[in-house]
């Protein structure tokens, strides 16, 4: 059974489809939203009509990678989290797409959630079926979300954690963008920080299974302002979310011991971060760049396995 995904986020456009059966991805491609140089985003009037005018194009591109015509379910990501008043307008140019799409062909369509599909996703990628039907806690980490998730199963999530201000992936893309990158910054902060030998000394606010962020970026301009290298500070806030995500990690194990542990989300595609956690606890499970940032795998994965169950 081939299914096909949408997801349009406030980073990237997304398309994928997956072999439910064959348990793989057929194929799948993405186009990041423009944004102008020295920006930190754009308003979601232009995220929607970025995303709309791009739709098109992305699926003639799978078209030709894959017989479009054999799709028997649609799944869209509708909104950013499974939780009460979660919304962004960006979500909406592929609800439409979806539902059109769908509707031509007489196809179901599951709706879903961005931060679902990122754990699918994550999950699918650990190389682990198991996980889809046992306890796993999740961390997803980018520009709009630091959350520490007990997952039962992709469709049950239960928030354990988060950053009771900045997010993570804020704090990055905010250093990346004064450094002269354009948005969003992870990719260029992490590679620039994987230059840096020097060895650094991360600071972090956290609380159990709570966290701060709000200092990390004037700790970030402090270092900068002492004369640190571009790099040095890049590593160093890095750093500062990998042990944050360490000591929340260490939290919830004390509380969910023994449990897997799985990162998702575009911060932590980042090789920085995840050497530092790992070699801490190397139990923990990161994945390849192109299942943690985001994308539209998981979505499509998910609307798989509900037409899969019937739901």
């Amino acid at each position: 059974m081939l299914s096909l995904g949408f997801d349009t986020s406030n980073y990237a456009t997304s398309l994928a489809v997956f072999d439910t059966e064959a348990g793989e991805v057929v194929c799948d491609t993405k186009q990041l939203l423009p944004v102008k140089p020295g920006q930190l985003g754009l308003r979601q009037s232009e995220a929607l009509f970025h995303h709309t005018a791009a739709l098109p194009a992305l699926l003639d591109k799978l078209a030709a990678q894959t017989d479009l015509g054999k799709v028997e379910v649609v799944g869209v990501s509708a909104k950013p989290r499974p939780a009460e008043g979660s919304y962004m307008p960006c979500f909406l140019a592929g609800l439409c797409a979806a539902h059109a799409f769908a509707a031509a062909r007489g196809l179901p369509v599951i709706q879903t959630t961005h931060q679902q599909g990122h754990i699918a996703a994550a999950l699918f990628a650990a190389g682990r079926p198991e996980l889809f039907s046992i306890p796993v806690l999740v961390f997803h980490i980018s520009g709009g979300t630091t959350d520490l998730i007990l997952c039962d199963t992709p469709a049950r999530l239960r928030l354990l954690g988060s950053s009771s201000d900045l997010y993570a992936g804020q704090a990055v893309d905010r250093l990346g963008v004064r450094l002269g990158y354009g948005f969003p910054a992870g990719p260029a902060v992490s590679a620039l920080a994987g230059e840096c030998a020097e060895p650094v000394a991360p600071k972090a606010s956290v609380r159990g299974m709570q966290c701060s962020l709000s200092g990390l970026e004037n700790q970030c301009d402090a270092l900068l302002r002492q004369g640190k290298s571009p790099a040095y500070v890049c590593k160093y806030c890095l750093c500062c979310v990998a042990e944050t995500v360490l000591r929340m990690t260490k939290a919830a194990l004390k509380e969910h011991p023994g449990l897997p542990v799985v990162c998702a989300g575009g911060v932590m595609s980042s090789e920085v971060v995840r050497q530092y956690v790992q070699a801490r606890l190397p139990g923990v499970l990161f994945v390849p760049g192109r299942f943690s940032s985001d994308n539209a795998i998981g979505v499509a994965l998910l609307a798989g396995m509900a037409a899969q169950k019937g739901a």
